[in-house]
């Protein structure tokens, strides 16, 4: 019976994952890929038949399953020239399987080569760098990859090499992108199965625009699941695939696709202007559908941010575990109130609920903030709840004998300088489309005040006017979409 190399390499895997520990891959960030996504993977590259010859680069490579898989495809295509493939993986243990793997696909019209060296650090990424050195950079047609998934010190020496990316604690996954980027040719394609967290905020900032200097997104892939993609593994990170081309003419479209599991049983394509998914701001917006598409562009439309506005968000100044000396359970007369998410109930602040260190004592000014009109957001929501952005009015005037109070970090707010502009803000922000805006700029649970200080806002006249026909009536999301769709459309 038949059974193809990928099949081989597959069930050579499987064996060489049943027989070590998971703890020891996890020390590499090592998370082998599926058949099913492998193949799909392959699938998105765009295959010349006309070259002579056709370079490949799998880096953190594993077993081998990504260039087993891609090999194949650029085979089955019916391309007959000459394949490179360069191999880097540094895991000795399975640097051994990934040779037999791919030993047992070699042909007269194919070389490999395994490097078990550093991906990162063996060579130069800074331009400065490589023109002082004598180290040829090499580049290669097409890059597929599963890169390590790991965050690494600030300081770790992969880090250090490529700190013109880096914003503190970088994760491995982005640095062996913007690496691909590097050792793409003009006009080159690199397809990777990566976390979606790279796609917005201030920490991946630096490396998106390396990307989107280099290269346009072609298509991006989608998993509604978070917990089905690699079997046995229990990675719950959002997960996506994305394809990118080395070239500076933007394509007119982004091709998105969906699909609940790694099977891609329910698999559904979309098309979107690339220009709703790639931001002014700098951000990536993952859009699946024409709903989607629209909340961007209605909201595409307005000219200004919190930033702009002088709204600015900012996260809760008390961690709990570093001030227990300053927490009390109750009131004295050298206290102040110690605001929660837990204190947000249906729009409202209240306070207290008899919760444990619902009082802070101190006078340290860094522990303290003014007693004026906020609007609290919860920093923190489940996958599954209703809505992702859950806020809350405060007033200083329900509490009108405290001089300061204090915030949790697990609560957001937003410093306002009268009572119409906390109400005008919480028609934005507790209204459908903002909450659709924020589920497709972000895929995580946490509210990112950075994110929504760069959120496109109405002018802050209209918002204290939104304020001002709210204030009286119910605080229910119905109400607020009602209100905004008089100034936003």
């Amino acid at each position: 019976m038949f059974v193809s190399p990928l099949r081989e390499t597959i069930n050579r895997t499987s064996t060489f994952i049943n027989s070590n520990v998971k703890a020891d891959r996890k020390k590499y960030g090592q998370f082998f890929t599926s058949e099913s996504i492998a193949i799909f993977m392959s699938s998105m590259f765009s295959i010349d038949q006309g070259k002579d010859s056709l370079s490949i680069l799998d880096a953190g490579s594993g077993s081998g399953i990504l260039s087993v898989a891609l090999l194949t495809r650029i085979r089955e295509s019916g391309y007959t020239g000459f394949i490179r493939l360069v191999c880097y993986e540094t895991d000795e243990k399975v640097i051994s399987l990934l040779a037999r793997n791919l030993t047992s696909i070699k042909d007269s019209r194919l070389s490999f080569e395994i490097r078990g060296e550093n991906y990162i650090t063996s060579q130069p990424f800074e331009e400065s760098l490589f023109l002082n050195s004598n180290t040829v950079q090499e580049q290669y047609d097409f890059i597929i990859g599963n890169p390590p998934y790991k965050k690494i010190p600030k300081d770790a020496p992969e880090a250090i090499h490529m700190s013109s990316v880096c914003h503190g604690a970088p994760n491995l996954y982005f640095l062996f992108w913007a690496m691909g980027i590097h050792n793409l040719k003009e006009g080159g394609e690199l397809v990777y199965v990566i976390p979606r967290s790279w796609t917005s905020g201030a920490y991946f900032e630096k490396f998106r625009k390396y990307l989107l200097q280099h290269c346009v997104i072609c298509d991006i892939h989608i998993f509604k699941s978070r917990d089905k993609i690699f079997d046995g593994e229990s990675v719950l990170q959002e997960t996506m695939i994305i394809k990118v081309r080395k070239e500076k003419s933007i394509f007119p479209m982004i091709r998105i696709s969906s699909s609940s599991t790694s099977d891609f049983l329910d698999l559904k394509y979309f098309e979107v202007d690339y220009n709703i998914v790639v931001g002014n701001n700098g951000y990536i917006y993952i859009v699946t559908d024409e709903k989607d598409a629209e909340v961007l562009s209605i909201l595409g439309k307005l000219p200004f941010t919190l930033v702009s506005d002088n709204l600015r968000m900012r996260t809760g100044i008390i961690v709990d575990f570093r001030t227990k000396e300053v927490l009390r359970n109750g009131p004295s007369d050298t206290t102040y109130p110690l605001f929660y998410c837990q204190h947000i109930k249906d729009g409202r602040i209240t306070w207290p609920i008899g919760k444990e260190n619902e009082f802070i004592d101190t006078d340290h000014q860094g522990y303290l903030q003014e007693n004026t009109n906020y609007l609290f957001v919860k920093r923190f929501t489940a996958k599954e709840e209703k809505r992702r952005l859950q806020c809350g009015i405060y007033l200083s005037s329900d509490y009108p004998k405290y001089r300061y109070i204090s915030t949790q970090n697990k609560l957001n707010y937003i410093k306002c300088s009268s009572i119409e502009e906390v109400y005008g803000l919480y028609v934005l922000l507790n209204s459908t489309i903002y909450d659709q805006y924020y589920r497709i700029l972000n895929g995580s649970t946490q509210v990112n005040s950075t994110e929504i200080n760069n959120m496109p806002v109405p002018s802050k006249e209209v918002i204290s006017e939104m304020g001002k026909e709210l204030v009286g009536k119910a605080l229910n999301q119905s109400v607020c979409d009602k209100i905004l769709r008089k100034w936003i459309n």
